[in-house]
């Protein structure tokens, strides 16, 4: 990575999105290797790593389609589809060649049929406990980047209006707070069906997207809000923390108990709360005078870029190394046997990033290049100096 790219990365989203992949490593840690907290509330509550993303996406995703129907460039379905392709698939394929190809790497698990995984359906009536299950979050948003460009399109030739699109998207939220609802009197008290019907569902996580589609929204429909908000970096910073920290005491004190099951309000609110949480962290993370936008923190902006190859590489990584850290005589939930199975998720993410995901991702800004893309580059080229405007959108362009 050059520094030239390196400068055009934002600070508060590279923090963001590497917190996400920690947390994700610390919950996956506690799940399926040591079976204890190893890093403490972190372990407990990492699980939101994924939702973070999911709210970063909606945000990353909704700005490319939105600055492009707003603007002089055309707004095109199939090299949007193109491009994700081409981002996305490479490194997700991989992976799945290794689970389906080396039985070692399922750890005797079951593992969903095939066809599910290159549907992107596998998170349909996914049971816990199978084989590459992490999967489950990325088939959302593939469905996701299915969904939104064709909805969004549709709505733009139709000519309906921003207020339209604003109410579709709330009432999309409140439905889906409903639909936890009316799924939770079924299954609530039954984990196992908890995480079928509603933990893995679509129907019931698509509305964690929707707080950053409103960012883009936001950002591209309503500039003079944006910048007011802008602003007040501060302040969203710290509403954003609590909001968050109200959250996380949601869902470690008042999510399940024993005996009773899963509570109704933490079902239906709580994960809308927390993914809005999150979007305010993330407006912060693109205000210039918040702390989050201005703190470079060593070594995230790595992490961020190797965030999607980490996610998909851990998990196999590290139940192959279970077993011979263990003959070695190094326990799993040690200081030594946790630096070793992170540092080995490290590597594994950079290899596969560098390998796969890197020249296929030269591929795509070759032969299907987008205005953005070739605006940052003329940028660069003419050593003007970035605004945190242009900024927000070159690194919008490479997501």
């Amino acid at each position: 990575m050059t520094k030239t790219t390196l400068s055009h990365r934002i600070n508060g989203l590279d923090t963001l999105r590497a917190s996400a992949i920690l947390l994700v490593l610390m919950y996956h840690y506690m799940v399926f290797v040591s079976h204890e907290a190893s890093f403490g509330i972190l372990s407990e509550i990492g699980w939101a790593g994924v939702d973070l993303f999911f709210v970063l996406s909606g945000y990353l995703i909704g700005n490319q389609i939105f600055s492009a129907m707003q603007s002089d460039r055309s707004f095109s379905l199939k090299k949007f589809y193109i491009r994700r392709a081409l981002r996305t698939l490479p490194n997700f394929y991989v992976i799945l060649a290794i689970y389906f190809l080396f039985p070692l790497v399922v750890g005797g698990n079951p593992i969903t049929p095939l066809w599910k995984f290159l549907s992107f359906t596998q998170n349909f009536n996914l049971r816990p406990g199978s084989a590459f299950s992490h999967a489950w979050s990325l088939c959302i948003e593939e469905q996701f980047y299915l969904v939104l460009p064709a909805l969004a399109l549709l709505v733009h030739r139709l000519g309906k209006s921003v207020k339209a699109g604003w109410i579709v998207l709330i009432s999309l939220m409140c439905a889906a707070v409903l639909l936890r609802s009316w799924m939770w009197r079924d299954v609530g008290s039954d984990g196992t069906l908890y995480y079928v019907t509603i933990y893995y569902s679509s129907l019931c996580r698509f509305d964690e997207l929707l707080p950053g589609v409103a960012l883009a929204m936001l950002k591209n429909f309503h500039l003079a809000t944006w910048q007011r908000v802008q602003a007040h970096g501060q302040t969203t910073l710290l509403s954003g923390l609590a909001l968050c920290l109200l959250s996380f005491s949601l869902f470690v004190n008042y999510s399940y108990v024993d005996g009773q099951g899963f509570l109704w309000f933490t079902t239906a609110f709580g994960y809308s709360l927390l993914a809005i949480s999150f979007a305010l962290l993330t407006m912060a993370a693109l205000s210039p005078n918040s702390w989050l936008y201005q703190w470079r923190i060593p070594g995230a902006a790595q992490l961020a870029m190797w965030s999607y190859a980490l996610y998909l590489a851990h998990k196999p990584l590290m139940n192959v190394l279970i077993s011979p850290l263990t003959h070695q005589g190094v326990s799993v939930t040690s200081a030594s046997g946790i630096s070793i199975m992170f540092v080995a998720s490290l590597l594994g993410g950079y290899l596969l990033f560098s390998v796969v995901e890197t020249p296929f991702m030269k591929l795509r800004d070759r032969f299907f290049p987008t205005s953005l893309v070739k605006a940052t580059t003329a940028e660069n080229t003419n050593k003007l100096s970035s605004t945190a405007s242009s900024a927000i959108t070159s690194h919008s362009s490479t997501g």
